[in-house]
């Protein structure tokens, strides 16, 4: 699948971005395979290291297809080499100082001390190579927390999305964003990639952590933001009637500079509602659209400042015009008057989406036990560096293929199987 960004026949045969990158993946669930996919998406050789008969334990969750790796792992694992490894073993120990030794990134994300008690510490591998990337997430950071255990939705809790996501009067609610996990995920690419451009500088790797609770803080800042503007009042941009001394949940309000609502359209089924942003410059065709001109010209309703402490009364005209409209319909006639706004997309509806489809950001993937499915392509577009997904692997694929570069003969090989260390 192509795009204007990778159409360039010049660019497409170029190395991919971290071609000569290799990755030792020893992450699990979520949190840490979405990171590792996102550097196998880039190019990235990610070796998964799994142990032997189980592997991660997504492989077996929430199945759907009788003895095949459920949608949970194969939709977080593509474009990886799946090996298997006994690590409380003499052997395996042995094995795993020489893969570190060969990668450029170490990933985990095992429970607090995890990989110290395997014998391992940041000493100890900085020592086997000096130029390794060491990379984890953890639930928490040093302090308090350090111990605790995270998921996904403790790390919304715990970072400030649970708070302020829902309505005034219900109780806080968590987000189908994945933004504890996959988020966690974004942001340690982020410092992977940063710590191998710094070695591109000083020869040396370095230490990497990220923690769940601080990531879905950093992607919580605005409402730190209105947590201070509450010290000189009332925050305008809510709906909201009353102000304590804390951020209140505001129900689909932007929160921002401009004022948005999700509407109700018709035939008035779940996800039949559109979001729409009110600009000052889109006052005048939005009334005009709602059947409402007078109101461009009403000093109670001409200007933002005016609009700003009745928005419920203003989304509810606009709400009277677009009930009678399918959200489609809605979303081409706003469009075309350049008034921001988009459609609530359930999640039959984007995994069908035609646009998405021929974007690559939906892709079909066949799979050797399940057939095809259906999972998210990569966000990333890079020019010099597309991305073609490929399917995840099965549990020790590719055994004999990574410990062969080792220098292992097949005889060798037999021999640590039968012996339980692969």
């Amino acid at each position: 699948m192509t795009d204007a960004l990778t159409t360039d026949a010049a660019t497409t045969d170029a190395p991919k971005a971290l071609a000569g990158v290799r990755v030792l993946d020893m992450t699990h669930v979520q949190s840490g395979p979405s990171a590792t996919q996102l550097l196998a998406w880039l190019g990235a050789d990610v070796i998964k290291l799994e142990a032997p008969g189980r592997g991660d334990i997504t492989r077996s969750q929430l199945r759907d297809v009788p003895d095949a790796d459920s949608l949970y792992f194969t939709m977080l694992n593509c474009n990886k080499r799946s090996i298997t490894l006994n690590m409380k073993t003499p052997q395996g120990k042995g094995l795993f100082k020489q893969l570190v030794s060969r990668s450029d990134v170490l990933v985990e994300n095992f429970g607090p001390g995890v990989i110290d008690r395997f014998g391992f510490p940041w000493e100890v591998l900085r020592d086997l190579n000096p130029r390794l990337v060491y990379a984890s997430i953890k639930g928490f950071g040093p302090g308090r927390y350090a111990d605790f255990k995270a998921y996904e939705v403790i790390a919304q809790a715990m970072g400030g999305s649970m708070a302020t996501t829902g309505f005034e009067d219900g109780p806080p609610l968590a987000t189908g964003a994945q933004i504890g996990d996959s988020g966690t995920g974004v942001h340690l690419v982020a410092a992977v990639l940063a710590a191998l451009y710094q070695r591109t500088q000083t020869g040396r790797g370095q230490r990497v952590r990220v923690a769940m609770q601080e990531a879905v803080l950093n992607l919580c800042r605005v409402k730190l933001r209105d947590q201070q503007r509450l010290t000189h009042g009332p925050l305008g941009e809510y709906p909201n009637e009353q102000f304590g001394d804390e951020v209140p949940r505001s129900g689909n309000a932007s929160g921002g500079g401009q004022p948005g609502w999700a509407v109700r359209c018709a035939p008035g089924g779940p996800n039949d509602y559109i979001y729409v942003i009110v600009q000052p410059q889109g006052w005048k065709p939005l009334a005009q659209l709602i059947g409402r001109p007078e109101l461009v010209t009403d000093e109670a309703w001409a200007t933002p400042e005016a609009r700003l402490s009745k928005l419920d009364k203003m989304f509810a005209l606009v709400e009277e015009w677009t009930e009678r409209h399918t959200k489609w319909e809605v979303m081409d006639v706003l469009n075309a008057h350049d008034i921001p706004c988009g459609p609530i997309l359930s999640t039959r509806e984007l995994i069908d989406d035609g646009t998405l489809a021929d974007l690559g950001a939906v892709v079909e993937v066949e799979h050797p036990q399940r057939g095809s499915f259906r999972t998210v392509g990569s966000p990333l577009r890079l020019s010099d560096s597309p991305v073609d997904v490929r399917r995840p692997p099965l549990l020790g694929e590719h055994n004999d293929e990574v410990y062969s570069e080792l220098g292992y003969t097949a005889k060798q090989l037999d021999g640590l199987r039968s012996i339980g260390v692969i």
